[in-house]
């Protein structure tokens, strides 16, 4: 018999919940995870109080019911409600689109109003069929919301020119034609009180947990300890890059400490020029309304992943998504091995979605 049940390769929130899950069953778990911390990109460092999130702006939010139930019977949620302001060469403008927006933009004041300055905007691609991301926007929402919110933001955030991505990055645009700043649709929302660590904590509470333990550097000594594996680092990676590397998209953070109590009146600002290098600010303290006479905020950057990156967004286009097929199909012939999470499974997950996908994976084990 085997010292453990489970081999967990990631400390993140895939892996905890994987952990908690197993654990609650009488299972035998060891978490590693290469990193000096436990909880993946949803880590934050307490800096006097402030819960800084040091891999950019988690907010939990969900449709899912079960998912909210079961971490709000970890951890307490706060109030939060995610309310972006977009900051396009200095003017200010609300996110997402709704009646603010368009009195901002336009100057309309009833919904009738703006959904008549929508459709004569839109007219602009009347009969034809959208060729790339710039006439896919200008088709849901005219020229104007896209040149002011759209265009700046996009072509940094993917590195290259609207006119040469795929329309189906945004087949659609949320347009709402209400005074609503809430920037998701999901009836749950709020931020852990006391930050994401609390959560992570309580999902590793009694587990074996080894960190800074690099999994594909010891892997025949790390498998040999349990009778399976979790992995829920990049699949490429786990298969040493046979069929190829997958494309990523990396972020870069600068954290700074300001003397001041409020930097920008928000959490979450986004910069919609060009010009300006980075594409958002984040201020920490306002995800807990935080009252320190100081304040933290991160300038995020956007840029192509390298080797020794942090992998962060999928790029979905049809080679990649051709050859994570391929690496899923060698995956599912490792009898002894579970991939899951948003680098095992190529795919862009929530963290709502993190945390179902590993109740999925669990179940498929009884």
């Amino acid at each position: 018999m085997k010292q453990y049940d489970y081999l967990i390769v990631g400390a993140g929130l895939f892996g905890a919940t994987f952990a908690y899950l197993a654990q609650q069953a009488g299972k035998r778990c060891l978490v590693i995870d290469k990193r000096p911390h436990t909880g993946g990109n949803a880590y934050c460092e307490d800096v006097d109080g402030v819960h800084v999130h040091k891999y950019g702006a988690h907010i939990f939010h969900t449709k899912n019911k079960e998912i909210w139930d079961f971490a709000n019977s970890l951890v307490t949620f706060n109030r939060y409600t995610n309310s972006p302001i977009a900051n396009y060469k200095g003017r200010l403008y609300n996110l997402p689109f709704n009646m603010n927006t368009f009195y901002q933009i336009w100057g309309v004041k009833t919904p009738q109003e703006a959904k008549a300055k929508i459709e004569e905007q839109r007219k602009e691609m009347e009969g034809r069929t959208p060729q790339n991301l710039e006439e896919q926007a200008i088709s849901l929402v005219g020229r104007d919301i896209y040149e002011i919110l759209i265009k700046g933001y996009t072509e940094k955030q993917w590195g290259r020119k609207c006119t040469d991505l795929p329309a189906f990055i945004i087949r659609r645009l949320p347009v709402r034609l209400t005074f609503d700043n809430n920037y998701f649709n999901d009836p749950y929302q709020g931020i852990p009180i006391g930050g994401y660590n609390v959560l992570t904590n309580h999902l590793l509470e009694g587990i074996e947990v080894r960190l800074n333990t690099d999994f594909l550097a010891n892997r025949q000594e790390l498998e040999s300890l349990a009778e399976k594996t979790v992995f829920t680092g990049a699949i490429d990676e786990y298969f040493d890059y046979q069929l190829g590397k997958l494309d990523w998209r990396t972020l870069r953070f600068e954290h700074e400490r300001l003397d001041t109590p409020d930097y920008q009146g928000n959490a979450v600002m986004n910069f919609t020029d060009s010009e300006t290098p980075y594409t958002r600010i984040i201020e920490h303290k306002h995800f807990e309304f935080g009252q320190q006479p100081f304040t933290v905020i991160s300038r995020e950057y956007s840029s192509e992943w390298t080797a020794g990156a942090e992998p962060f967004y999928t790029v979905n286009d049809d080679r990649n998504n051709q050859l994570a097929a391929e690496y899923k199909a060698l995956g599912e012939q490792q009898k002894n091995v579970i991939f899951g999470g948003r680098l095992a499974e190529y795919k862009y997950y929530d963290m709502d979605q993190v945390m179902a996908r590993a109740f999925e994976k669990w179940n498929e084990q009884q």
